[in-house]
């Protein structure tokens, strides 16, 4: 191994390892960036829009605002979050696929937390049916484990994940394990080592910000560190947060803190680490609402009109580079 190249291991220990090794490891995290850079051309990033973010409003309604939205994919979410799920099996899978014909859209993605990582054979079908590329849930494991536990945690996880990796690819499909909170994969130490021990191209991160500590260098680290197993990743950053009981409901400006350009994370240094992987997978500008389930402004246009908001920070922050 190059002296200047860092293991995921090693890119671990930079993550906890304070100030200056931060610093350090984002410059040697890759070795080639000169050549990776002339390699990539100009970078872009690729939009999803999560159904989610428009609540539980009908298919009829959101399918038109994903291409004003700067995207050409839906991510489909059900219930508790939307119900957009739900409705492709009441209408009928033909009936789903004629409208989303109809407005020129691709289903890329079925999020599914409801079914949990070892659910999953049965969305795979319908994923292989509409040509859909990534299913995103969370993962199942001890939670709040450190170190050489934590390792093996990760380790039987991916063991026992293995029937159902074999089935991803037979569909054609990647596994986006989300680093959700109060989870087995929540830690940076946590997704490096599922890296580490994930050889499929079939499996990898679904990386949320929100879930980490709001500290862009250490995200950026983070993202050179998973590099080709970074599946998706979430314009998402914690602002206030976004608490479950409708008691504890922050006020929409506040609330709305989650989106880029927002609240207060700088994503300058984070597109720069997607740029230098050349993340060629999807971004999905994200927030969720408190309750779940309602769209995060009344209506369909506002939601959309707010994600392109955030999408013109984003697109100001690559222009930065």
């Amino acid at each position: 191994m190059n002296s200047n190249e860092l293991t995921r291991r090693q890119a671990c220990q930079l993550l906890f390892g304070g100030a200056a090794s931060l610093s350090l490891g984002l410059g040697v995290l890759f070795t080639n960036d000169a050549d990776c850079r002339e390699k990539q051309g100009r970078f872009r990033l690729r939009y999803i829009v999560a159904s989610s973010m428009y609540g539980c409003l009908a298919l009829s309604e959101i399918l038109p605002e994903v291409h004003k939205a700067g995207a050409e994919y839906i991510d489909i979410w059900p219930r508790k979050h939307g119900n957009q799920r739900e409705q492709i099996d009441e209408i009928g899978h033909d009936k789903f696929a004629q409208m989303l014909d109809k407005h020129n859209v691709k289903l890329g993605m079925l999020t599914r937390y409801d079914l949990g990582p070892f659910g999953l054979l049965e969305e795979m079908k319908v994923a292989r049916r509409f040509g859909t590329r990534v299913v995103i849930t969370g993962s199942r494991g001890p939670v709040g484990t450190r170190g050489d536990e934590l390792k093996r945690a990760v380790k039987e996880f991916i063991e026992k994940m293995k029937p159902y990796i074999i089935a991803a690819e037979e569909a054609g499909v990647t596994i986006g394990i989300e680093n959700h909170g109060h989870s087995l994969i929540k830690s940076p130490d946590s997704m490096l080592w599922m890296a580490d021990f994930a050889k499929s191209e079939h499996i990898g991160i679904a990386l949320a910000p929100y879930h980490l500590p709001q500290e862009p260098k250490l995200i950026a680290t983070l993202i050179k560190g998973l590099g080709p197993r970074l599946v998706h990743f979430y314009a998402w950053q914690h602002g206030k947060g976004c608490p479950w009981k409708l008691e504890d409901k922050l006020p929409k400006e506040e609330e709305m803190k989650q989106l880029p350009g927002y609240g207060p994370l700088d994503f300058v240094p984070i597109v720069a680490a997607l740029k230098t992987i050349n993340y060629q997978n999807w971004t999905s500008i994200f927030m969720h609402p408190t309750p779940r389930g309602i769209p995060i402004l009344p209506t369909a246009q506002q939601t959309t009109d707010a994600i392109n908001k955030s999408r013109r920070y984003l697109e100001n922050c690559l222009a930065k580079l």
